[in-house]
């Protein structure tokens, strides 16, 4: 009787496991067929336009790349995600409204949008180390070796994230650099419906121009596209040469409903 018993125990186990393992398949099958699809739609871009709209105007707009399920999608995960920090800007006078940092593991569309966006942008950046010369770093052509660049640096903590605003909600001019080791590029996309879902809230880019007032760029992208800007400076073109254009980005008052975007930082912070 108890052989018996403990060879029925036994094989529900190894049912449970061989189950266990099928379903850990699936996912990983599913997981690798979403990062594909992303890549492929990312690599799809027109990148000789985009990297002329860089170079000439400091920003660039992708065609939407993200379907509106998957925008609603991402947008749940601001009240169903993982992580790691929540911030109130008002109570660090940062404006009015929230954002919140993901925790590690990344869920995988956001992993996969970040990876895939460095390997475009990486030959970018280093041209425009080039023309501004002086100690600006280059930058590795794959992610990982810059997240790798970031650990040394004591820089592990995620920081792709998540922002919510409602009517009367704004983002103060900003820059998001996080530690000694950054990336001259970040990503932005709106996951609610301009015009539809809300009003307002156009996206500010701020160049600050050597011995010039400064100038204001003010955007507003489709629901599922996104906007390329810079994290620090961008590289201007003068009578004597290339300069360097200080760059920050906020977000203007919302004026109706609600706005929800995604914002994907390359670098890790400390």
């Amino acid at each position: 009787m108890a052989k018996s018993v403990l060879r029925t125990v036994a094989g529900a186990q190894t049912r449970d496991l061989t189950l266990w393992q099928a379903g850990a398949f699936s996912r990983v099958r599913r997981m690798s067929t979403i990062t594909a699809d992303i890549r492929r739609r990312v690599d799809a871009l027109d990148w000789d336009a985009l990297h002329t709209e860089l170079d000439e105007q400091g920003h660039a707009i992708t065609s939407p790349l993200l379907r509106s399920e998957e925008c609603g999608d991402l947008a749940d995960l601001f009240d169903g995600g993982q992580f790691r920090s929540t911030i109130d800007m008002a109570r660090h006078r940062f404006g009015d409204g929230r954002y919140r940092y993901f925790a590690h593991p990344l869920p995988e569309t956001i992993s996969a949008l970040r990876s895939s966006f460095y390997r475009h942008l990486a030959p970018i950046a280093n041209d425009w180390s080039s023309l501004l010369r002086g100690e600006n770093p280059t930058f590795p052509f794959e992610h990982e070796d810059l997240l790798e660049r970031c650990r040394q640096a004591g820089q592990n903590r995620p920081t792709p994230l998540i922002l919510r605003y409602h009517k009367g909600d704004w983002n103060a001019l900003h820059q998001d650099l996080y530690g000694d080791v950054f990336f001259p590029f970040q990503i932005l996309t709106i996951l609610d419906r301009p015009g539809i879902d809300f009003d307002g809230g156009e996206f500010v880019l701020m160049e600050q121009r050597p011995r010039a007032q400064s100038r204001a760029h003010v955007l507003k992208p489709p629901q599922g596209a996104f906007v390329i800007f810079p994290t620090q400076q961008r590289p201007n073109k003068g009578a004597g040469g290339y300069h360097r254009v200080g760059m920050r980005h906020g977000v203007a008052t919302l004026t109706r409903g609600r706005r929800t975007a995604m914002g994907v930082i390359f670098h890790d912070a400390k």
